[in-house]
């Protein structure tokens, strides 16, 4: 696919996830620089460039796809020659989809062994690395009461029961509002991550502040599952996480609701970091205070100065 197929497919939820929308990005632009015929090299610098605006303009939000984006870039300005930036936007866009393929599956050992075989546990939309962790448990032999919510309004969660019960979990589909009913008798609540915050909080699917906000009043542990490019770095010299808000026709279609009826229908909600237990990630089990060094530590220097270059 091209830079424009990929845009397009994830501006209309065709593809959609955290990791998978990185990882789509990483084979596009990886594709852009196989593709290339000139032999200017600034030329070929300014095709990457408009091919990463384009990319990043599909989902601004997703500091996911930054993160992979700039990783698979982040030796464009020291190439000398055509054939060492592609070799390089290539090879750095296998690696990047190589690590985050392994994360979630090295997230899905480590958070296995947080979960005890009886638990009954919550699962929100349709997150690839906490249903690692739910799918690892189960080839564990642990016997998981698995719930999902529906998730609203793209329902998510029907795709995540089928992916569970592929992997032969028998899950509950709830409404996304019983989740305060059920709270009482969970065990754990295990979610995905769209953005760590440099200060811990959370930024997912719309409803998981909600969740978070139950199972804390519940005292039922709350675990979020995000490989460490979800972290942000720009959010550490205070740039607020934007929460995209889409059309209004996904919550209702024209002639459901009366004429001058406002809908809103945001993404995205934030979650303080005093409702997070625990953040598993592919280096560990790791507390929401923990986010400022990872970002510092797993990202470096580099991302940082980039996010906040305009500071």
């Amino acid at each position: 696919m091209s830079v424009e197929d990929v845009a397009g497919a994830i501006r209309r939820m065709e593809v959609r996830g955290a990791a998978e929308i990185a990882r789509s990005a990483a084979e596009a632009l990886k594709d852009e620089a196989e593709d290339f015929q000139g032999r200017s090299l600034e030329e070929f610098r300014h095709s990457l460039t408009l091919a990463k605006e384009e990319l990043l303009a599909s989902r601004p939000t997703a500091i996911s796809l930054w993160n992979g984006v700039q990783t698979v870039l982040k030796d464009e300005s020291s190439a000398k020659t055509v054939d060492e930036l592609r070799r390089s936007v290539m090879r750095n866009a296998d690696d990047f989809i190589k690590r985050s393929k392994e994360a979630v599956e090295t997230i899905g050992r480590v958070g296995s062994r947080r979960l005890r075989s009886g638990d009954k546990v919550l699962t929100h939309c349709n997150s690839k690395a906490a249903l690692g962790v739910l799918i690892q448990a189960h080839m564990e032999g642990k016997e998981l009461d698995v719930y999902a919510t529906e998730s609203r309004p793209w329902r998510q969660g029907l795709q995540t029961v089928k992916d569970l019960t592929a992997a032969g979990i028998r899950p509950t589909l709830i409404v996304d509002s019983a989740v305060r009913w059920l709270m009482k008798d969970l065990d754990a609540v295990v979610v995905g991550a769209d953005t760590i915050c440099s200060n811990g909080a959370l930024i997912n699917k719309i409803g998981t502040s909600q969740i978070a906000l139950a199972a804390h009043e519940a005292r039922v542990p709350f675990m979020v599952c995000a490989e460490t490019f979800k972290f942000s770095p720009k959010t550490m010299y205070g740039e607020l996480v934007e929460i995209e808000e889409r059309d209004s026709n996904e919550v209702a279609k024209a002639g459901e609701v009366p004429p001058g009826t406002k809908i809103l229908n945001p993404v995205f909600d934030a979650t303080p970091p005093e409702y997070i237990d625990a953040i598993v990630t592919e280096i560990g089990v790791v507390p929401p205070s923990a986010a400022y060094e990872i970002i510092v530590r797993q990202l470096g220097q580099e991302f940082i100065f980039e996010a906040n270059s305009k500071w």
